[in-house]
């Protein structure tokens, strides 16, 4: 075996474990208004990520780091390429690890629900666009050579957002979701195991 199928294992073995990991954290996330009907039902929701999920966006920065070293110019491609769904990304991922920690810092019912949105969006945009971000890399996307012999994308933002995609999208947002509702109905009991369950047979479908 060669060391560039080495790394393309790895690299594969970082991504499955990144989207596993911090899949559900999304899920919990998407799923905080639906599944969570009052303050201390959301709070015990929240609370069952408390210790995974800064820790499964590690996946992430090692899966990048090891992209960047093994193929720097697919790094450059893809990155530059989709600039625009990886920064809206970026800006969830963030948005979602503030609303996480903010979220308790004051008692009033309006600053939480505040926090609660940013945390549905910040769940809901990596959810998607990373289904969209890697079907259209399985479809294919227009490239053209640059000045130095390197490749660069040929389009636009809205090239992305074509019908495999957006299905591409759609199939990791609701997986996340039953992925999410699972793992509540494993780590809670009551009305919140008992929605859980319910939502992850409908999704699930």
């Amino acid at each position: 075996m060669e060391l560039q199928q080495v790394w393309i294992i790895l690299i594969a073995v970082l991504w499955v474990g990144y989207f596993v990991l911090e899949g559900f954290d999304f899920g919990v996330g998407i799923l905080l208004p639906v599944i969570g009907k009052n303050e201390a039902e959301r709070r015990t929701m929240l609370t069952t990520l408390g210790p995974v999920w800064d820790g499964n966006e590690v996946w992430l920065l090692v899966a990048g780091g090891a992209t960047f070293a093994a193929f720097p110019e697919w790094y450059a491609t893809l990155f530059s390429g989709f600039y625009l769904p990886l920064l809206l990304i970026l800006v969830g991922l963030i948005l979602r690890g503030v609303a996480f920690e903010y979220r308790s810092k004051r008692s009033s019912s309006v600053w939480r629900k505040r926090w609660d949105i940013a945390i549905v969006v910040g769940s809901f945009l990596p959810a998607l666009l990373w289904g969209v971000a890697f079907a259209n890399i399985v479809r294919g996307v227009p490239m053209k050579a640059g000045a130095f012999g390197n490749s660069l994308y040929d389009g636009g933002f809205f090239n992305l957002l074509n019908p495999y995609a957006l299905v591409g999208g759609l199939t990791t947002l609701t997986l996340f979701m039953t992925h999410g509702a699972v793992f509540l109905a494993l780590k809670t009991d009551g009305e919140i195991r008992v929605r859980a369950n319910r939502v992850a047979g409908q999704v699930g479908l």
